[in-house]
């Protein structure tokens, strides 16, 4: 079942929210859906991580983190998911996000470089930051919806293989 492959990655939270340093959040452990398990919580954990690696904010974690309260999804998980965006995989992920969100707004992609000054922050939002926040969103939602589909659906095929093998043992011993 994906649910050993998955227990076998992850430290055990109970053990884990009884450190001193994480008493604070002890409260956590009462919401079944924050640690459990299961087909819809590790599948909305999916989304929710791939979704939050594709915001050009610095406060991805803490988006995700409110994200996996709210929607119900395994917190670690969809906090692990997030690294899919990294200080390697960032550039050209919102390289693409930014030449989509170009694309989609009909302007011009923009090639600029880097003075720090006053004129060149603010003509940097409607240039650059429109694109990069249309393409980044329509990515995320895209490929996390492919991800939920995907964790989704191979969850329920193996579990349906275990079924059928188990079934299928069973008629063997007969």
């Amino acid at each position: 079942m994906p649910r050993k492959t998955i227990h076998r990655f992850l430290p055990d939270m109970a053990k884990l929210l009884q450190r001193p340093s994480l008493r604070w959040i002890n409260f956590l452990a009462h919401d079944p859906n924050l640690f459990h398990l299961n087909r819809h919580s590790v599948s909305l954990a999916v989304f929710v991580g791939i979704f939050c690696a594709f915001i050009p904010l610095p406060a991805q974690t803490l988006i995700a983190t409110l994200m996996c309260f709210w929607l119900g999804a395994n917190l670690p998980i969809g906090l692990m998911t997030i690294w899919i965006s990294n200080p390697i995989t960032i550039p050209p992920m919102f390289y693409l996000t930014h030449q989509l969100g170009s694309y989609l707004l009909g302007s011009e992609p923009v090639n600029f470089t880097v003075a720090l000054t006053w004129e060149w922050f603010s003509n940097l939002g409607s240039g650059v930051f429109l694109p990069l926040i249309v393409g980044s969103l329509l990515c995320g939602v895209m490929l996390a919806s492919a991800g939920y589909f995907s964790i989704y659906y191979l969850w329920r095929w193996k579990v349906i293989k275990n079924w059928e093998a188990r079934k299928n043992l069973r008629q063997s011993n007969l």
